[in-house]
C-alpha cells in the first residue's frame, strides 16, 4: 500500500508554550481540546499537512482528526470495545473526505462519521469527544496556559518551520457552495437544505445529532434541545469561537443571551456572565463550568453524507 501515510500522521506529538510557533497569528485557526485543567491547541495549518494526531491525554486515548477538503474537525476516543486503536492515513478519499485506517485490523474509517466502512470493523463507530475550532487569539485569551502542538518525538520544534505558516483554501468555500468539488462526491447524497459549503456545528447527545449552521447564528447564542438535553451553542463570530454546552446546572435549566455591547454571554435566571468556553466569570454562578457536549465542525456536504437525515436547526431560539 504505497500511498499509506503519504500524508504523514502524527503518532507521538510534542507540545510547547503558546509563543513557541512564531508564525502563528491571532486569526490563525486551531482545533482545541480540553481535558480537566489541561488544554491543547492544534494549529489547522499543521493539521492541513498531517490530518491525524494520535495521543493519550490524562489517560484518554484521543484521535485528533482534520480534513482540509471538507473543513471537518473532530476528536474521537481511540478505544473501541476495550481495544486501543492507532490510526494512520490511507491517503485516499471517500466523498472528498479523509479516509483513515487502524493499525490493529487495517479497517478503513470515514473521518467525518468516525465510522469504519471497509474491513473487520465495518459498521463500528468511534465515540465523539468535545472539541473546539476557533481563532488562536481567542483560544489564548480563554486558555493562556494552553499547550500548543509544536512537533513530534525527536523533533519537538518541527512545526516552527515557515512551511507550516501557509494556509489552505482561498476561495475554496465558494467553490464548494457552487458544488464544484475537486474530488468526486456522490451528488445524490447531497442535501439541499443548506448550501454544500455552509459551515455547521453538529452536537451529539445520546445518539441524537443536530446540525447548527453557524452563519444564521452569527455573534450570538442558540438555546435548544438535542435529544433530551437542554443545550446551548455559543458563537463569537469575530473571534472565530464556537462551542456547545449543556444548559443544566444542579438540576436547573439556564437560558442564555449574548450581550453584543459587552461581548459576553449572560443567563436569564441568575444574570451571571459566561465566556465562550462555557465558564461563569461573574455573578452568582461565578466559577461554574458548563458541561461541554460532543461536537464536530464541517462543511455541510460532508455532514449530510456522513449523517444522512440529520436534524438541522433552522431558526433562532434565544429565548429573548
Amino acid at each position: 500500500m504505497a500511498l499509506r501515510d503519504a500524508i504523514v500522521p502524527i503518532l507521538h506529538p510534542e507540545y510547547g508554550a503558546a509563543g513557541d510557533l512564531s508564525w502563528m497569528k491571532d486569526d490563525s485557526l486551531v482545533m482545541g481540546y480540553v481535558s480537566g485543567e489541561d488544554t491543547y491547541a492544534y494549529p489547522i495549518n499543521v493539521l492541513n499537512m498531517h490530518e491525524i494526531v494520535n495521543d493519550v491525554i490524562n489517560g484518554v486515548p484521543v484521535l485528533i482528526t482534520y480534513c482540509p477538503l471538507c473543513f471537518s474537525g473532530a476528536v474521537y476516543d481511540r478505544e473501541l470495545d476495550g481495544k486501543l486503536l492507532t490510526f494512520g492515513n490511507t491517503s485516499a478519499l471517500y466523498q472528498s473526505d479523509l479516509v483513515m485506517y487502524d493499525h490493529q485490523t487495517g479497517s478503513y474509517w470515514f473521518q467525518a462519521a468516525g465510522e469504519a466502512v471497509v474491513g473487520e470493523l465495518t459498521g463500528s463507530r468511534l465515540n465523539l469527544l468535545p472539541s473546539f475550532t476557533m481563532a488562536w487569539g481567542e483560544w489564548k485569551r480563554l486558555y493562556p496556559q494552553t499547550q500548543l502542538l509544536t512537533g513530534i518525538q525527536g523533533s519537538p520544534t518541527m512545526f516552527s518551520s515557515r512551511r507550516y505558516s501557509r494556509g489552505f483554501g482561498g476561495d475554496y468555500q465558494s467553490r464548494i457552495n457552487d458544488e464544484k468539488f475537486i474530488f468526486p462526491v456522490n451528488e445524490k447524497k447531497l442535501d439541499p437544505r443548506l448550501s454544500a459549503g455552509e459551515i455547521v456545528l453538529t452536537v451529539e447527545v445520546g445518539g441524537e445529532v443536530t446540525a447548527f449552521p453557524l452563519e444564521i447564528i452569527g455573534d450570538g447564542v442558540v438555546n435548544h434541545q438535542v435529544g433530551a438535553e437542554p443545550m446551548a451553542v455559543f458563537v463569537r463570530a469575530d473571534g472565530g469561537a464556537v462551542g456547545a454546552f449543556s444548559r443544566v446546572i444542579d438540576g436547573k435549566t439556564l437560558t442564555f443571551e449574548y450581550r453584543q455591547d459587552r461581548q459576553v454571554f449572560v443567563d436569564r435566571e441568575t444574570s451571571s456572565i459566561w465566556d465562550a468556553a462555557g465558564r461563569a466569570t461573574g455573578g452568582p454562578m461565578s466559577g461554574v463550568q458548563l458541561t461541554r457536549l460532543n461536537t464536530r465542525r464541517s462543511f455541510w456536504f460532508s455532514i449530510a453524507i456522513a449523517l444522512p437525515g440529520v436534524d438541522v436547526y433552522t431558526h433562532r431560539q434565544s429565548g429573548f
